[in-house]
């Protein structure tokens, strides 16, 4: 009996989750040493057996609320098939430029390429030329691949396949493209940004800036992720796929730095119908970082203007939502906690969310505003199930001393795929 297909559908940030998808860090993670520790995008080498602990909390939570999909299941899927197996391979090898690796890749049993496409492939040094580039690995891993928010974006039935910012994370992309076409799971529309973009040097987005606010609304980050070109990307496509109607598409512009700005949902993240969580600083204080207004009418991009803020905008457009603040009322709090993921949330529903535990100021933020604090491991036990099951706003716990390490925190490590339409 074939398994019915998935029916990808997500409006909301905050509607009840059916359905994500997942990637358990693995090797790739410790598959790195100081000196290449920058290029994978880290500042340090994580402790896999902690950052996997912490990691099965997560996972804990979301297989009791939801339906969890697994990318490294998902890919062997993907490579069992002679056609797609040959396209992904050709691509990865051609845009690394490791095509001497092809038939050596194509001759792998499924479980061990996907392996191998994920956690690196060691580079023969049988010649001179390899012995000198001084390079460990042929395919690099994927270092930020528990990160899965970032690689392709979930817009209604779209699946958005991201252009990454970082050469070391675009075998990301190809591999979600080929899950969203070709693993049998997915009933959705996909577009890949790496095959349809005009200026493959500027057209560059990353889904931890792209927020599905509401069905007619959209907030993406303007950052060092996603640039202007990929947001007009996006907006062309956006207006094409739905041709009739007003929508909205709110851009919020980010520092280049600290690091810990590099995508939206590190200085914000929607919580409840009339809840967010905010970096006070850049969110609801004056600065020289720009809101920009962009109205969609029946297809046609028909007005771009400047805004007062995030917040007024969404206020207008009929979202009212209170600031609960990350880090308290503190500057160096704020500061330190957000270097911690401390603004990254994930709702599994309206009002139910996870985030670290380390973030204590922000933790008590939430309690002031009505959230009760579960320790995830309550909730998995099933100790806390009626807290959780209950009506009123809730916070789940995950240890974090290794995993916000990496740069991200539930939500950078969560793709809907999807939820249930919100109540009016």
């Amino acid at each position: 009996m074939t398994q019915q297909k998935l029916k990808i559908d997500v409006q909301s940030e905050i509607g009840r989750l059916n359905a994500v998808l997942l990637h358990r860090p693995g090797a790739e993670v410790e598959n790195m040493t100081p000196l290449n520790v920058q290029r994978a995008l880290y500042s340090d080498i994580l402790n896999l057996s902690i950052a996997q602990s912490e990691y099965e909390q997560l996972y804990g939570v979301l297989s009791k609320v939801s339906d969890v999909y697994e990318v490294r299941s998902l890919l062997i899927d993907v490579l069992e098939q002679a056609k797609p197996r040959e396209d992904l391979i050709r691509r990865i090898c051609s845009t690394e430029d490791v095509m001497s690796y092809y038939e050596e890749l194509m001759q792998m049993k499924s479980a061990d390429l996907a392996r191998v496409l994920i956690e690196g492939l060691p580079a023969r040094i049988n010649t001179l030329t390899a012995y000198l580039k001084n390079e460990y690995y042929a395919l690099y891993p994927l270092y930020n691949f528990y990160f899965t928010r970032d690689a392709a974006v979930t817009i209604g039935n779209q699946a958005l396949v991201c252009r990454m910012a970082n050469k070391v994370r675009m075998r990301e992309s190809f591999i979600m493209d080929a899950i969203y076409r070709n693993s049998g799971a997915f009933d959705c529309t996909v577009v890949d940004a790496n095959y349809l973009q005009t200026d493959k040097s500027e057209v560059i987005m990353e889904g931890g800036d792209i927020l599905v606010a509401r069905e007619d609304i959209l907030i993406i980050g303007n950052g060092v992720r996603t640039t202007p070109q990929g947001i007009d990307f996006m907006i062309d496509r956006f207006r094409k796929s739905v041709p009739r109607g007003r929508y909205n598409v709110i851009v919020q512009q980010l520092p280049s730095e600290p690091e810990s700005f590099i995508h939206l949902d590190m200085v914000f993240t929607l919580l409840d119908n009339d809840k967010c969580m905010v970096f006070k600083p850049l969110i609801t204080q004056a600065n020289q970082y720009q809101t920009v207004h962009i109205v969609i009418e029946d297809g046609k991009v028909t007005g771009i203007r400047p805004v007062s803020g995030l917040l007024s905008v969404l206020k207008k457009l009929g979202m009212d939502l209170k600031p609960i603040v990350c880090g308290g009322a503190d500057e160096w709090d704020q500061e330190r906690e957000q270097w911690h993921s401390g603004a990254n949330f994930f709702a599994f529903a309206p009002g139910k969310v996870i985030s670290y535990a380390r973030n204590i100021h922000t933790l008590e933020e939430l309690s002031k505003s009505g959230f009760e604090i579960v320790k995830a491991s309550d909730f998995i036990s099933g100790v806390a199930d009626a807290t959780v099951y209950g009506n009123s706003p809730c916070v789940l716990t995950i240890d974090g001393s290794e995993l916000p390490r990496g740069g991200g925190g539930a939500r950078c490590m969560t793709m809907p795929l999807s939820r249930s339409p919100l109540k009016v």
